[in-house]
């Protein structure tokens, strides 16, 4: 019986390559999310950097989301997948053992932790790419939903546990000792990748093609889906505001709640408890409530916690600030599955990277600009003020949703399968699809 008639009955736990694939994004995202606390608190701490310093380092991270975003698709599509996650895996785990090397020696700056950000958001952008193109090539297609939610889980059990080590690394070694958490878990996920057996062949030269028409490929296949254009709108925008929160919650933590940087840590894994939640349940509401229904309704409901944030005073201020975002996290991952499932459901596999690469570039192109907007708000009127953009704008993030066909549905439509889409359901390969 093939692998993947296998999955269908019995799931894609059951499944060693999936298991090996989940446990590179353990390691991967539990050592990211210890970086996510130590690498702010290098600048604030240890290079006394301002608010707008601490923005442009959020936008470092992931500003090559908008400069190759688009290409970087279309180079996937030419390339085998597998390969390519562990070459990224390598970079970003050389680029952050650089930190703490440079730290022991006295010598890191400002500059370095820019261009450390910058090599591994590029990084970063071709593995994620790579990696939602690889999982269809796991998983038939009616297990895209149990996998995701197995992905997400993982990825928000790192947010609630690797922050608070994150914080306690940091107070207990110094910031940037506890970057090499990162690193580790960068070359933990390359050994588990490493170790996947799924023979992936290369995919096949396509006669005149150029990269300027595949890039336009990719765009005219996600603007020609109006519910596509409509999820890229809406992500797009919690996005922004999302970078906003990244850039400024370090400061606003440290410098207006006084939190030692223990402190921090178990605020953002006390509210990364919710993110958790919304992956063990986001199957269970997709069903009960419908695939397309919980889309919308997930940002709707959520949204308005965010205005905890603001309103977040010393006198008990962590631990309101941590339920806000908590509350937050819950739809924001209830909504990554539910969309997630249906953009790989309806794309065919010649084009998954495209495709994934132009709505990363469509949804998080505004990422850098949203950390910049916070970090210059955050100088400019404090981090407070930022804050409070920061909740209007989660507020304003169903609109798009809202005012779509989408509102009106309780199910996603049932998509025509492309006659190469069956490679995802099948244990054969469309010999013609560039699945690298």
């Amino acid at each position: 019986m093939p692998a993947t008639s296998r999955a269908v009955n019995s799931g894609p736990l059951r499944m060693r390559d999936f298991r090996l694939l989940l446990a590179g994004a353990a390691a991967g995202q539990f050592g990211a999310h210890v970086t996510l606390v130590a690498l702010p608190l290098v600048a604030v701490l240890e290079l006394e950097a301002t608010a707008f310093q601490v923005g442009l380092l959020t936008a470092a991270e992931t500003a090559a989301f908008l400069v190759i975003g688009l290409p970087a698709g279309a180079w996937v599509d030419r390339m085998r997948k597998l390969p390519l996650m562990i070459r990224a895996d390598v970079v970003r785990a050389v680029a952050m053992a650089s930190v703490p090397a440079a730290g022991v020696a006295g010598v890191l700056t400002m500059v370095q932790l820019y261009v450390v950000a910058l090599v591994t958001g590029v990084a970063t952008v071709f593995f994620d790419v790579a990696h939602q193109s690889f999982l269809p090539q796991l998983l038939p297609r009616d297990q895209l939903v149990k996998g995701n939610g197995a992905l997400e889980t993982v990825r928000s059990s790192a947010q609630v546990t690797g922050p608070g080590l994150g914080g306690g690394l940091v107070q207990l070694l110094g910031a940037h000792l506890a970057v090499v958490a990162d690193a580790i878990g960068y070359v933990l996920s390359a050994l588990f990748l490493w170790r996947i057996k799924r023979p992936e062949p290369r995919p096949e030269a396509v006669p005149g093609a150029s990269l300027r028409a595949d890039i336009a490929e990719g765009l005219r296949f996600v603007l020609g889906q109006p519910l596509l254009r409509v999820i890229a709108a809406a992500t797009a925008l919690g996005n922004f505001f999302t970078a906003l929160l990244l850039a400024t919650q370090t400061v606003f933590l440290v410098r207006d709640l006084g939190l030692q940087p223990g402190a921090v840590g178990l605020v953002l894994s006390a509210a990364a408890v919710g993110g958790l939640l919304g992956a063990l349940v986001a199957g269970t509401l997709a069903a009960q409530l419908g695939h397309a229904r919980i889309i919308w309704l997930s940002a709707l409901v959520t949204g308005p916690f965010a205005l905890l944030w603001p309103l977040s005073e010393q006198a008990g201020g962590a631990v309101v600030f941590a339920l806000g975002s908590g509350i937050v996290f819950f739809g924001a991952v209830v909504y990554n599955v539910a969309q997630v499932s249906f953009r790989q459901s309806l794309c065919p596999p010649g084009l998954l990277g495209r495709m994934n690469a132009t709505l990363r570039f469509l949804m998080w192109g505004t990422l850098p600009l949203g950390a910049l907007a916070g970090g210059a708000l955050a100088d400019g009127f404090g981090a407070r003020t930022a804050l409070v953009c920061c909740a209007a704008g989660f507020l304003a993030v169903p609109l798009p949703l809202l005012l779509s066909p989408l509102r009106g549905m309780r199910d996603l439509p049932n998509v025509p399968v492309h006659p190469e889409s069956t490679a995802a359901g099948t244990d054969e390969r469309a010999p013609a699809t560039p699945l690298a």
